[in-house]
């Protein structure tokens, strides 16, 4: 049996709190991509942490990716996929591509667990920017990627993140676990007992 987890808002605020000093001076983001469901309520979380005085808030801007898969309508543990499903996208057709081109975007994400849909978001978005920065004659304008989970599963990765990336410290996970199923509290139909459990 999988050994669930439960983790509360208060404790994903805490970790967004201690770990924007660190995303604020290895990353300053310009902006920030959201992989939707899970990395939504993180990424604006942090943006209140990343918000400097006289300075804008940084915007969030979100993508849809699904990789996981129910296995059966009475147990929330899902098993994860084999192809990365794209649910929703920039609209590259649009101005909004072009506030990309040399920006630092921080890719925000609640967990990585097999690495397999943050490397797919990582070469889809790198591959778009640069042919948008070609179409418009920027291609000196380099996007510069990094990644901020809340928690990483210390286990092999299926998925593989460039090694520039990972050489240059541009992910961050704020915390480290083992490869537990977590249960996080924007999931829960009942949040009282979610917390009852996180304490448990």
């Amino acid at each position: 049996m999988v050994e669930k987890v439960y983790v509360t808002y208060n404790q994903v605020h805490k970790l967004c709190q201690a770990s924007a000093d660190k995303i604020l001076n290895d990353f300053q983001p310009n902006l920030m991509i959201a992989i939707g469901g899970g990395g939504y309520v993180p990424a604006r979380i942090l943006r209140s942490f990343l918000k400097r005085p006289d300075s804008p808030n940084i915007p969030i801007q979100a993508i849809g990716l699904s990789l996981y898969e129910t296995l059966t309508t009475s147990d929330p543990v899902e098993t994860p996929g084999t192809k990365v499903t794209r649910t929703q996208w920039l609209d590259f057709s649009s101005l909004e591509i072009s506030n990309l081109i040399g920006k630092n975007i921080l890719i925000v994400d609640e967990v990585d667990d097999t690495r397999t849909t943050l490397e797919y978001a990582v070469k889809e978005l790198e591959k778009d920017v640069e042919t948008a920065a070609k179409k418009l004659g920027r291609e000196s304008e380099r996007a510069i990627f990094c990644i901020f989970v809340l928690h990483n599963k210390d286990k092999p990765k299926k998925g593989h993140l460039p090694q520039e990336m990972m050489e240059e410290g541009r992910y961050l996970a704020a915390n480290s676990v083992s490869d537990v199923w977590i249960c996080y509290p924007w999931e829960a139909t009942d949040i009282d007992e979610h917390d009852r459990l996180a304490t448990s």
